[in-house]
């Protein structure tokens, strides 16, 4: 592979010769969506253990532990390591009676008739600590066995969620996962961070991918460990997927955790708590994430070769394999990297290559705006829209170049997203103008030049015309001052006391400079969350003047018709809906802490369009809702009604919207009953 320039090298050596200046899947990927908040997963069989009994399950341990072992398996003796290998008819035989450790362990057995491996093989981890804390955030624990920080290849590692149970966790308690596991250093510039990110991948007993489903999102093998730290409100990232998710673009889903890595042999002990960090699913074609067709390596001809693709642009870092644009310099794209399928075989990237050198073209030729062969024949062109509105919204510094993702399904659009590394946004930065509430980020240049498809659609009054209505359209509903404050107190609720927990370890609350970036200096994390709302408010404020999207517009849109197989969309009604029909509700948990707890309503129509909704919550154990988004708050007490605002009542048959709240609760947090009435 392409070694890659971290994303701060790229940046500073633009400066150099230029004056300077986060799957969920909303309604337009329906086919591969993912529910709005991840619903509770039931816990995977643990296949880990195979056909070996150990008498204690794997965690962790004070001093000592003892584990007997033992098979149904008749006629067979066990052989065991503890080095990581996995046993051979020569390893250590198992004694009858209990092993003992007193240092972090790796046990695996296998059972053996007549010297030959029979039945499953078995592994359990035991892993020492020196100290117990408790903790109102979910847990993950990895320990290297001593191989030191993690760098750029995996090492092995043992990996451990621990859930709240009642708000609570701790490292004492049984995790609710236990699994091998590869963990390697990620990232760009954040890998230079003390508080780096990491790639963790689940495995099997044959090193093989083990899909385990953590802290209620579906199973997978493949997940990435986010540390906020040049972002010290710690949810910049989380606010920018929850607002695509609810936009409708595709979105990976995220849980909030504390991390303790241990990368020495000695117990864990509290100086290995690494902070509030995000578990994150990663960008892949599979079922539970982006759910495109699989491309195989037969399929290379139509309709077959044409998806499904997941690609994006990185900047100065874009690894194999790549896709070369063919003409000048100066009107070619840059550094467009192919994520899935990998490996990408022949056939197939002559042929994606050719499509989007296609789509390039068009966009540089005088048919840009031409109803049949232009952009939008091209180009799922909401998503798009819907993108340029995040990017300009939170001025996110590597904005069109960097971790900007695409994907195309079997004879479907280019459509934009998932969403991905939004930490450098809402004030933090300090590159290409990103700090400041004013001026465009799309029109910040780089050297050497990079992709201008943006740039380019932005020269259409019709696209213009889309962002400016789609930007007033949210201003008065998902994006209107009122709901992103609610959001924000609904993102930071949760963790005021991990927070804490954060700053104490990683003291950079007062420091104008976290690595090269700019950042803001209050001197508390409730200050620091309250820097990054005004300047999303005044940033909103700004976007809503005439000389940006605040103008007038055209009405209806100017737009052409969709591509003949765009990716389903289900758009608010813009006329009314026929006779109202019935309408369902589903509570999904979304987080829950020390007295608090949040909530998600899907309301969804039946086989008929409705006009609105009400949906009553009866709640049983005195909980009580402070704060609601997407809906008006028509009661409160047991009993909560919640009605649907100006824009979200209207659903299509078998069309869906979701409310957010925010509660509190003493003793039990029990799911309420949950009714929904249509108009």
């Amino acid at each position: 592979m392409a070694r890659r320039i971290p994303k701060v090298l790229g940046a500073l050596i633009a400066l150099c010769v230029v004056t300077p200046i986060a799957l969920t899947v909303g309604a337009r990927a329906e086919a591969g969506r993912a529910p709005d908040a991840p619903a509770p997963v039931a816990a995977a069989p643990d296949e880990l253990t195979g056909d070996i009994t150990f008498s204690v399950p794997s965690g962790t341990f004070q001093g000592s532990v003892s584990v007997a072992l033992s098979t149904t398996i008749a006629g067979a003796e066990i052989r065991y390591t503890t080095d990581g290998r996995p046993p051979a008819a020569s390893s250590a035989a198992y004694p009858g009676r209990a092993l003992s450790f007193s240092a972090t362990t790796q046990l695996r057995a296998q059972a053996f008739v007549n010297g030959t491996a029979t039945g499953a093989p078995g592994t359990a981890m035991y892993v020492a600590r020196s100290f117990d804390a408790q903790h109102d955030l979910p847990l993950m624990l990895i320990d290297d066995y001593g191989k030191g920080k993690p760098g750029r290849e995996y090492v092995d590692a043992a990996a451990m969620v621990f859930d709240t149970a009642g708000g609570r966790t701790s490292l004492a308690a049984a995790p609710t996962v236990a699994s091998r596991a590869g963990i390697h250093l990620r990232g760009q510039s954040s890998a230079m961070f003390d508080k780096a990110p990491y790639r963790l991948e689940l495995r099997d007993n044959a090193d093989d991918d083990a899909d385990l489903p953590l802290l209620g999102m579906p199973a997978d093998s493949d997940w990435v460990l986010r540390g906020p730290f040049s972002d010290k409100s710690l949810i910049r990232e989380a606010l920018v997927y929850d607002l695509g998710r609810e936009m409708g673009m595709a979105t990976q889903r995220y849980r909030f955790v504390e991390l303790y890595l241990n990368v020495d042999s000695a117990p864990v002990a509290a100086a290995d708590y690494q902070g509030v960090y995000m578990l994150v699913e990663t960008i892949k074609n599979s079922k539970d994430r982006l759910d495109l067709k699989q491309l195989k390596e037969a399929d290379t001809t139509l309709p077959k070769i044409s998806g499904g693709y997941i690609f994006k642009f990185e900047w100065l870092a874009a690894e194999e394999p790549t896709l070369t644009c063919t003409g000048p310099a100066a009107t070619c794209w840059n550094y467009l990297e192919v994520e899935d399928p990998s490996p990408l075989n022949a056939q197939q990237k002559s042929w994606l290559t050719q499509y989007l050198q296609q789509f390039h073209d068009m966009l540089h030729s005088s048919r840009l705006a031409d109803p049949q062969t232009g952009y939008r024949s091209w180009i799922d062109t909401k998503s798009w829209v819907d993108l340029v509105i995040l990017n300009e919204f939170s001025r996110e510094m590597d904005s069109y170049l960097r971790s900007t993702y695409f994907y195309k399904d079997r004879e479907g659009p280019i459509v934009a997203g998932p969403l991905w590394d939004y930490d450098l946004t809402f004030g933090t930065g300090g590159f290409f103008g990103n700090e400041q509430t004013t001026g465009w980020q799309h029109q910040q240049t780089r050297s050497p030049q990079a992709n201008d498809w943006f740039q380019i659609l932005l020269t259409d009054p019709a696209f213009q015309n889309d962002l400016k209505v789609r930007w007033q359209a949210l201003r008065r509903g998902l994006l209107s001052d009122a709901s992103l404050n609610a959001r924000v107190d609904a993102l930071s609720a949760p963790l005021t006391a991990a927070a804490q927990r954060n700053f104490q370890r990683w003291p950079n609350l007062s420091s104008r400079m976290v690595g090269p970036f700019v950042t803001d200096t209050a001197a508390t994390w409730a200050g620091q969350v309250q820097v990054m709302r005004s300047w999303m408010i005044r940033r909103a404020a700004w976007l809503d003047g005439p000389t940006a999207w605040g103008g007038a517009t055209t009405s209806p849109s100017p737009s052409t018709p969709a591509p003949s197989n765009p990716v389903p969309s289900t758009p608010v009604p813009t006329t009314p809906p026929p006779a109202a029909g019935g309408c369902t509700a589903a509570y999904t948990s979304a987080g829950q802490w020390a007295g608090g707890f949040q909530g998600e309503v899907r309301v969804s129509a039946g086989t008929a369009a409705i006009r609105g909704w009400t949906v009553t919550l009866t709640f049983a154990d005195g909980q009580r809702v402070s704060q609601v988004w997407n809906a008006v708050l028509a009661t409160s007490g047991a009993a909560v009604t919640a009605r649907n605002e100006s824009y979200n009542g209207a659903l299509a048959a078998g069309a869906g919207t979701t409310f957010g709240f925010v509660g509190t609760w003493t003793g039990t947090n029990t799911p309420p009953v949950v009714t929904c009435t249509a108009t």
